[in-house]
Formats: C-alpha cells, structure tokens, sequence
C-alpha cells in the first residue's frame, strides 16, 4: 500500500469516527460505516488506532512534567525500564504542565482534524520526553453469541471473529502477542497479518497458532476441530507442566479432529472446506452424513431439539444443505424420503425408524 493511499484511509477512517460522535448519527450510516469496515483489512486498523487514540486523549493531561511518579499514571500502563531512570532521564523530560486540552469542538468535518492532532499529539507525549519506554497495556474483550444467533465480532488489532451459535470468546491483546480464549462452541477468525504478533486460540488443552490467515475452531468439551481455508495455522497441544508441544501444521484445505490424545488430520477441496462453515450464512451443508451426525448439527442453532430414537434412523445417510433454524421443515423432508416417522412437540421433534 502506498503512502497516498494509506493517508486516504486514514482521512475516511477520522470523518467516520466524527460522524460517529455526531448527534445525526442513523442505522444508516452505522450499516455504510460497517460495509466500509468489512471491506479491507487496513479500513478496520486505520479506524479502531484513531478511535484508540481519541478514547485516549482525555488523560493526555496527566502525561504533563507535574506528574511526578517514575512514570505515567497506572491506567496509562507505561512501565520505566531501569536504564531509563534516574536524574538524566528526569532532566530530558519536557515541560508539559502548560499543556491544556481543548474541549471537544462541534461535530463535523473539523472534529476529524482534531482527531488526527491528538494522535500526533498523543505520540510526542508518550515517546518524545519520556525515554524509552515498553507499552504494556492489554486489550480485553469478550463476545459470545445466543443461541439460535451467528454473532460478527471485529477485533481491535483488525482481525474479525464470527461466532457461532452460543460461543463465546474471551480475547486479550498486547504489543507482543493475541490471545483468544474460545470459551465454548465455533468461531471463524480472519487474522490480520502481523508477524511479531502470532495469533493464539487457546481451547485449555490446545492452541491453535497463525500469524494471517482464515479459520474457524470449534471446541466440544476437550475435543476440538479445526478448520483451515486459507494461509496455515499450527496445533499445538498443551501438556501440564512441560508447555506447548508441536503437533501438527495445517494448510488451507485441512481438517484437524482432536480428541483425547489423537489427532486426525485429513485435506479437502478449499470449497469442501468452507462449505463446512456454511452456518455463517445459516445453512448447515451434509454430504453422505448420517442422520446423528446431522441431528447434532442442528441442535446446535436450536432450543427445540431434535432427537434420535433409534439406532437404524440415525444409521441413515443425508445429503443437502438445510436452514439451521428449520428443524421441523428438515424433519418433514426426512418423513417424504427416508423411512422415518417423526412426533412433534413444543421442545422437541423425535425420529423415529420405520
């Protein structure tokens, strides 16, 4: 990316933020902002650094020579490296106690100026007086989505998780490293490329470790599949007191199943392989799958469950793709062409062999 192009982001990303704070702000534009975002990569960095920055501003004051502490206040999380210290680096400190914080001013296109002067503001601040210094701050956040619900979840560092039906994820981020816990269910991560910073998905027993790439994790108990469609991920496997051990690297196109200590590693078509996380778009696709395996499919997206009655119904093999959140159509499909009867309740559809 050129520089031209890079400041043309940079400039979008401060009149989307302004427009934001503006009192006009409409479904409309949240919707246009979030096109905007999904659209590259570098949209989603230059927006989420500026509203970083911005967020920011409001405790420039407290970076001034009158604090007096080694360092800056403790939500800033700057730590002084001992070198740094002492009576030279004090006198090298600028003299910031004039430095004053104008308000906010209107909202409008001058709001995106003012953005880009805190973040020149911001930056001689915390790196021209102060030494060298390590930014041990850390992002967290968590997501989950419901039941029933495909849950989109833009992460700070320009990465972007889909979560699947109730999952969570619990993400930590900091200068040397991206850490995501999936706390339960699936989740698809598209990770922005940053090599001093390999992205983690930490399941208790395994991780999962890229640097860029796209795929999803899915964590049922202690087993765990693994999903590539693009770049290559490794698996590692977590041993109690002996740390991450070298498992297996997956390229795109790669199944990984984990379970116990095995792990089954098989390739697929790039297409058979997305079309495994066909449920973001809230489909569910089989391909020569038994009926149990499919029921197990469904009853993850759904509160009325359907069940399995006997061993010759879930032994049989379907094949198509379904609506996740039309179990009962799904049944009555199966009652035209398969020998099955189903029984319908309010909490649960049962399948029955006939």
């Amino acid at each position: 990316m050129n520089a031209s192009t890079r400041t043309e982001i940079e400039h979008t990303a401060a009149d989307w933020l302004a427009r934001r704070d503006g009192s006009a702000w409409s479904q409309a534009d949240h919707a246009a902002l979030a096109d905007w975002l999904d659209a590259d990569t570098a949209h989603r960095i230059a927006f989420l650094r500026l509203q970083a920055a911005w967020d920011e501003s409001g405790r420039l004051q407290a970076l001034g020579a009158g604090w007096k502490q080694p360092g800056p206040p403790p939500r800033g999380h700057w730590a002084q490296p001992a070198q740094a210290q002492g009576a030279a680096s004090i006198a090298l400190a600028p003299d910031l106690r004039d430095l004053k914080l104008a308000p906010r001013p209107p909202v409008g296109r001058s709001l995106a100026a003012t953005a880009f002067a805190v973040l020149s503001i911001a930056a001689c601040a915390l790196f021209a007086g102060w030494g060298w210094r390590t930014y041990t701050h850390v992002d967290t956040a968590s997501y989950q989505a419901a039941l029933g619900q495909v849950q989109a979840a833009p992460l700070a560092d320009g990465s972007r998780a889909v979560l699947s039906s109730d999952s969570r994820i619990d993400v930590q981020l900091s200068r040397h490293r991206r850490l995501v816990e999936l706390r339960r269910g699936e989740a698809i991560f598209e990770v922005a490329k940053d090599a001093t910073r390999p992205f983690v998905v930490d399941t208790g027993n395994r991780q999962v470790i890229a640097v860029g790439t796209r795929f999803s994790v899915r964590r049922d108990g202690n087993d765990l599949r693994v999903v590539v469609t693009e770049g290559t991920v490794r698996l590692e496997t977590t041993r109690t007191g002996q740390g991450p051990q070298p498992m297996a690297l997956l390229p795109a196109g790669s199944i990984a199943l984990a379970r116990g200590g095995d792990v089954l590693v098989r390739s697929l078509p790039i297409a058979d392989a997305e079309g495994m996380l066909d449920w973001r778009d809230g489909t569910l696709a089989f391909r020569d799958t038994t009926l149990a395996e499919a029921v197990v499919e469904f009853n993850r997206f759904n509160a009325r469950k359907l069940v399995v009655a006997d061993p010759a119904a879930g032994a049989l093999r379907v094949g198509g793709s379904f609506r996740w959140d039309n179990a009962e159509g799904f049944a009555r499909l199966l009652e035209r062409g398969f020998p099955l009867r189903a029984e319908y309740d309010a909490s649960r559809i049962v399948l029955h062999s006939r």
